[in-house]
């Protein structure tokens, strides 16, 4: 993703940090700290079972069904857990949904609060304090800087992710996308998407 690069304002991690934890792993298993075994379950795990992948089929089921979509506004926790998306960090979720007149967008002001189960692990200018700081006191600019230019007319609010309560922005359906299922749906929708930091993809051959 274009804003995981560590030349991103909002991204102050050491440089190459994949080397920092390659090495660090090295350690850990010569000295029989870790079990490789466990490791790789572990990454298989966060890799292809945990990710953005489960909160875009949720975005896609929400635009297809207005009975899904009605529920997932009232009782996000119950119907995620339904799903089979569900455990740490999946607590007490809430689904905010970006309308014309309002965009939403999540930060977590005090650590990294984030719904692990639907969107992974979060990237690293999430934990940041220049985003922490910067999405309250200017989300516009933090918008601008995601490549996100709202109307001005579009209120923006700002949600404080905590131990107690972690959103999911659900963003607002493309226009030309009639007729697409829910995979196709599910293709467009990106992981800034739903921290309210990105917009849906444009389907093929759609207005840009």
């Amino acid at each position: 993703m274009p804003h995981d690069h560590s030349d991103h304002p909002h991204a102050l991690l050491p440089p190459e940090p994949a080397l920092r934890v390659k090495a660090l792993e090295t350690i850990l298993r010569d000295k029989g700290l870790i079990d490789p075994a466990a490791l790789e379950e572990i990454i298989d795990t966060y890799q292809n079972k945990i990710g953005p992948q489960n909160g875009a089929r949720v975005v896609a089921k929400a635009w297809l069904d207005d009975d899904f979509r009605a529920a997932l506004m009232q009782d996000a926790t119950s119907v995620v857990r339904d799903l089979g998306f569900y455990g740490r960090q999946g607590e007490h979720m809430v689904v905010v949904e970006n309308t014309p007149d309002q965009h939403n967008m999540v930060v977590c002001t005090l650590c990294s609060c984030y719904p692990w189960p639907l969107l992974g692990i979060p990237p690293g200018w999430y934990k940041s304090d220049a985003y922490r700081a910067s999405a309250v006191r200017e989300p516009r600019k933090v918008l601008a800087e995601f490549g996100v230019i709202l109307p001005k007319g579009t209120a923006v609010r700002v949600w404080d992710s905590t131990a107690e309560v972690r959103y999911l922005v659900l963003p607002m359906r493309p226009q030309g996308t009639e007729g697409m299922d829910e995979d196709a749906l599910a293709a467009l929708v990106t992981r800034d998407s739903m921290i309210g930091t990105g917009l849906a993809r444009q389907p093929e051959g759609g207005a840009s």
